[in-house]
C-alpha cells in the first residue's frame, strides 16, 4: 500500500494540469480507487483531490511570481478554462489572488510533495475478527450532519439526544442480529471526503431481512459481504478515533484486506453512565486484497 500511494502521488506531479486516473494506478497494484483514496485520506490528512488542489497552487505560484506568462494561459496550463476560475482556486490556497501575488510577491502557502514511509508500529496488538454477513437492514433515525474527524460531533450528539428515551428502549426491542444493540452508522461518506463534507448519521439498530420495521423509522439497506471488526476500550471517543486511524496506519498495510463501499458501524458494548468510557466494536465493510 505504501509503494501504490507514493506511485500516486508521482502520477500527481506529472499531471498537474490534467485529470488524476486514480482507477489505473489502483489497478496496477491490484486495489480498488475507492479503498486507494481511504487510504490516502486517511495517512495523508486530506483528501487526494485536496492534495491535488494544493499542488497545483504551489507550482502554478512559482509561474505567477516569475511572471511566466498571462494569467489565462496560466490557468489553462493547470487545466481551468479561465482565469476567473483558476483565481478562486489560487485564492483558496495562498489566501490571495494571483494578481496581487504577481504584484507583491506573496503570500504563498507552499504544499510540499508527500513521501509515505513505512514505520515500525504495531507493538500493541489489535483485537480484530473477520465476520460475513448476509443481506441485512439498518433501522432507526438518520439525520445529515458534517464529518468531523476528531472529537464529539455535536450535530450527531444534539441528534441522539432529541431521541426520547422510551424510543431507545423501543429500537433495542426492534434489533435482532450483530451487531448487536444501540448502533452508530455512518453512510454516504465519498472515499477522500474531507472534513465538513455532509453524511448520512443514523441512530439505530441492526434487523434482518424478514423484520417488520415500523414505517416512522429510516432504514439503510446493507448487502451481503464481509467486515472487519475492530473492538476498543477506554476514554471515549478518543480511544475509538485511535483505532479507527490505526486500522488504516497499522492494519490494513499488514492484512489481505481492502476497504470496500458500505456504512460504518460502531456498536456500544459497555459504556460509563456518563459516557467518559466505554468498550466499542467498530465495523468496516471490507474484500479480499
Amino acid at each position: 500500500m505504501i509503494s501504490a500511494l507514493n506511485r500516486l502521488v508521482d502520477l500527481v506531479e506529472r499531471r498537474l494540469g490534467a485529470d488524476v486516473d486514480v482507477a489505473a494506478v489502483a489497478r496496477a497494484v491490484g486495489s480498488s480507487e475507492y479503498h486507494l483514496r481511504r487510504m490516502f485520506s486517511s495517512l495523508a490528512g486530506m483528501p487526494l483531490s485536496e492534495y491535488v488542489r494544493r499542488r497545483r497552487m504551489t507550482v502554478a505560484a512559482g509561474d505567477v511570481v516569475r511572471g511566466g506568462g498571462d494569467l489565462l494561459g496560466i490557468a489553462v496550463r493547470y487545466g481551468y478554462g479561465s482565469a476567473e476560475a483558476f483565481g478562486r482556486a489560487f485564492k483558496a490556497v495562498h489566501g490571495a489572488g494571483p494578481a496581487d501575488v504577481r504584484r507583491d510577491g506573496g503570500p504563498l502557502r507552499a504544499q510540499p510533495q508527500l513521501r509515505f514511509r513505512l514505520t515500525v508500529e504495531g507493538s500493541e496488538p489489535m483485537e480484530t475478527r473477520i465476520a460475513d454477513r448476509p443481506s441485512f437492514r439498518l433501522a432507526g433515525h438518520a439525520t445529515r450532519v458534517p464529518l468531523i474527524h476528531e472529537g464529539v460531533n455535536p450535530h450527531i450528539q444534539q441528534h441522539v439526544a432529541a431521541i426520547p428515551a422510551q424510543e431507545h428502549q423501543r429500537l433495542k426491542a426492534l434489533g435482532d442480529l450483530e451487531p448487536a444493540g444501540l448502533l452508530a452508522v455512518s453512510d454516504g461518506t465519498e472515499p477522500d471526503a474531507a472534513e465538513g463534507t455532509e453524511l448520512t448519521y443514523l441512530h439505530g439498530v441492526a434487523v434482518g431481512a424478514a423484520t417488520t420495521v415500523p414505517g416512522d423509522l429510516d432504514v439503510i439497506e446493507v448487502p451481503a459481504g464481509t467486515w472487519a471488526v475492530f473492538r476498543s476500550s477506554g476514554p471515549y471517543p478518543q480511544s475509538l478515533q485511535v483505532t479507527w486511524a490505526a486500522t488504516a496506519t497499522e492494519w490494513f498495510p499488514s492484512n489481505p484486506w481492502r476497504l470496500r463501499p458500505g456504512p460504518s458501524i460502531v456498536a456500544i458494548l459497555e459504556r460509563a453512565d456518563d459516557f467518559s468510557t466505554a468498550t466499542s466494536e467498530l465495523w468496516l465493510p471490507v474484500e479480499p486484497q
